[in-house]
This record gives structure tokens, sequence and C-alpha cells, in this order.
């Protein structure tokens, strides 16, 4: 055999060894990519599903985060009465934060939605924060009242579909509760998230308090009113009352839902600053427990 056919056959043993070589490289790297992307996929149902369900007057999202795929809804409300009350704001982030670390606390049957700022103008002017805030972005130099109201001057929680009328009260001011029942982009935000998810009960966190009170509208307290106030009173250590009766109040979403045979309660904090977790932790879970398999 002459040289030159050797050389002929080294190339090509050369060449073919490139060829397996680039080859398995391909297949290796193929094979690592796909490993990868293995990893980095993310269920779609992880966590909680995010939704606008409405704006407030300034145009500022009102977002719901809701927690389980069952057939029973429950929902919780936050900060209707806006920075007034920014505590209740607080409170309900802490349970967005905490359903999505634990959300085997929800029972199968069950679907948990929480609208933590129901008035995001009221709370944006002793924040400057749109959306989760802190403790620390709250000013300290605010009037009493400050952000109470929607950026129209109404009441939010006088807005609504029960003996409404154009001024109602708060302690011994007259408020206004808007040019109409829902006039306001906030109510017609919580209106229509009622409409679409029918919930079997909704709970509103206010402050300052110190008890759980039922709701009525014209047709007395709805039966599961009483159950839910007594269950979340009795868990969270409050007070349990049937009805509020310090001053007339016309227009609240709690009336409404009644009226709409929908059972709702007012869980008021004892203070405007603090969230009372461990107390409003105990009421929720009671409260999961209640609708369990309902």
């Amino acid at each position: 055999m002459s040289i030159f056919s050797k050389r002929i056959i080294v190339g090509i043993i050369i060449l073919i060894i490139i060829g397996v070589g680039i080859f398995s490289f391909i297949s290796w790297r193929k094979h690592q990519v796909e490993l990868t992307k293995k990893v980095i996929v993310i269920p779609e149902d992880t966590g909680p599903k995010k939704e606008v369900v409405g704006y407030s007057v300034e145009g500022r999202k009102i977002e719901a985060y809701t927690f389980g795929k069952g057939s029973t809804t429950v929902a919780f409300v936050g900060g209707i009465h806006g920075g007034y009350e920014w505590n209740s704001v607080l409170l309900a982030y802490q349970f967005v934060d905490y359903l999505t670390a634990n959300p085997n606390v929800i029972p199968k049957n069950l679907r948990v939605s929480i609208i933590p700022s129901a008035n995001p103008d009221g709370i944006f002017q002793v924040t400057g924060k749109e959306g989760k805030f802190s403790v620390l972005d709250v000013k300290t130099d605010v009037i009493k009242g400050t952000g109470r109201f929607n950026d129209n001057g109404v009441d939010l929680n006088r807005n609504f579909d029960c003996k409404w009328q154009a001024t109602s009260t708060w302690q011994s001011k007259i408020v206004s509760a808007g040019t109409s029942a829902f006039s306001e982009p906030e109510a017609k935000a919580i209106k229509n998230f009622v409409s679409k998810n029918n919930p079997k009960a909704v709970i509103f966190w206010h402050s300052q308090s110190n008890a759980v009170y039922a709701s009525e509208c014209k047709n007395g307290i709805l039966p599961v009113t009483l159950d839910i106030m007594n269950v979340y009173a009795t868990a969270a250590g409050y007070p349990a009352v049937n009805s509020f009766s310090s001053y007339v109040i016309t227009g609240d979403a709690e009336g409404w839902l009644a009226s709409i045979n929908i059972p709702a309660i007012t869980v008021e904090l004892k203070t405007h600053e603090t969230i009372e977790w461990d107390k409003n932790l105990a009421g929720v879970k009671a409260l999961f427990e209640y609708f369990k398999n309902k």
C-alpha cells in the first residue's frame, strides 16, 4: 500500500472520529436543553390567580387573589375605608402571603378570594403606594379620617343598594353616599365580582370597633350569617354583635349582600394600627372548617 493510500485511510478515520464526536456533542447538548426545560417549567396552578376586578376613580387597580378550585367560594375584602383603616389592608395582604405559602390549609371544596384593597385611592393618600405596602410606608402626620373616602369624596360603604340615600352618617358626621347606589367605580367592582363569582359568604375587614357584626337589610339576619359571625368571633376571641347600633348606617356593602341572600359579616379590628394576626388566622381557619364539605 502506498503512502498516499495510507494517508487517505488515516484522513477518513479522522473524519469519522470528528463526525462521531460532533454527533455525540449535539446529542448531549440536546439532552441538556431538554433537562433544563423540564427544570424550569412552572405549573400553571402554582400560587393564587390574580386578576383586576375594577379600577378606582383615579384609575388604580382593584385586585383579587383567588386560591383553590372548589365549588364553594368564600370572599374576603379589606380596605373599603382606605387609608383610614389601612391595617385591614395589611391584614388582607398577610392572608394572601399565608395562603400562598400554605395552600393545603384550604379545604378542597373551597375557592377563596381576597380583595385586599377595595379603596386604593384612599390607601394612596396615607402611604403614597399602589398595591402592597408596609407599616413603614404609612404617614404619621395625616389628619384623622384621611383616606376614608374615595377621590370623589364618597364613603364607599354607603354606596351600595340597601336602604341607599344620598347622604348617610359616620359617627356624628354627615357623609356623601354618591349620586346613586353603585355610582362609584369601586362599589361597582365589588358588585361585579359578586355577580361573577356568587360567593357563599363575604367577610369584610374593618377597624376599630373590636367586634364581629352580622349583616341585614330589610328582611332580618340570614341564618348562615349568624353561624359565621359566631364561628369567627368565637375562634378569634372577638365579641359577636347581631346589629350595629352606634349610629344609623345606610347603603353598606354587607347589608346589600344580605338583600341578595349572601351572608356577610364585618370583622372590626381593635385598633387602627394592628392586624391581630393570630386572632384573625384562627377566625379564618374556623370559617374554612365551617364551610368544609358544604
